[in-house]
């Protein structure tokens, strides 16, 4: 029973996340330069000790407008749900335990990031850089309880239309800090 009524609060907030992103797709498409992106990553995984995260969400970007010395100064509007599916034991995300999570939104919109998927010392060094089609988010991240106070702040999150990681086996398209990569449905528009 409390399974159930977890599993419908979950998907009664996706679903509000969903009609909120297309409401911000719709007015980022009106907007010249602006950029709706929604996506759904069931999975997001890969580094060590371990953590696997579900995250969903969408919003508005500006590239134009993106920075690293100032990443709050740029144009972003992204939000959206997460959970983690196994305990995180590293990185910002640490000490998110399976089952925590509800919410994340977007701080600043950064002109690039470096990352790897599984932070293995063999794994080549990547860099995703904010574009039409690639939007590298600074986000903070909210467990049940905290209320308006970050649980995780500061977290770097990348999604993209395209693989990010074809050094690694498989479409890579979503990215969390510290936590991995994974496969997303994503939909971009400008």
């Amino acid at each position: 029973m409390v399974r159930s009524t977890t599993i419908a609060a979950t998907v009664t907030t996706v679903a509000s996340i969903a009609a909120a992103v297309l409401v911000l797709v719709a007015s980022a498409d009106a907007a010249g330069g602006r950029v709706g992106v929604g996506f759904n990553a069931s999975s997001i995984s890969g580094f060590r000790p371990g953590g696997e995260v579900f995250l969903t969400g969408g919003g508005a970007y500006d590239p134009r407008t993106a920075s690293n010395t100032d990443p709050e100064s740029g144009f972003v509007h992204s939000n959206g749900g997460f959970r983690c599916l196994a305990d995180v034991g590293q990185g910002p995300l640490q000490g998110c335990l399976a089952g925590q999570g509800i919410r994340w939104d977007t701080d600043g919109l950064l002109q690039s990031t470096g990352f790897k998927c599984t932070g293995a010392a063999t794994e080549a060094a990547k860099t995703a850089v904010t574009d039409a089609h690639t939007a590298v988010l600074e986000s903070d991240f909210y467990r049940a309880g905290d209320g308006n106070d970050a649980s995780f702040k500061s977290v770097k999150v990348i999604v993209a239309d395209h693989d990010i990681a074809d050094d690694i086996p498989g479409l890579q398209n979503v990215w969390i800090e510290r936590v991995g990569c994974g496969t997303a449905n994503v939909n971009f528009s400008s």
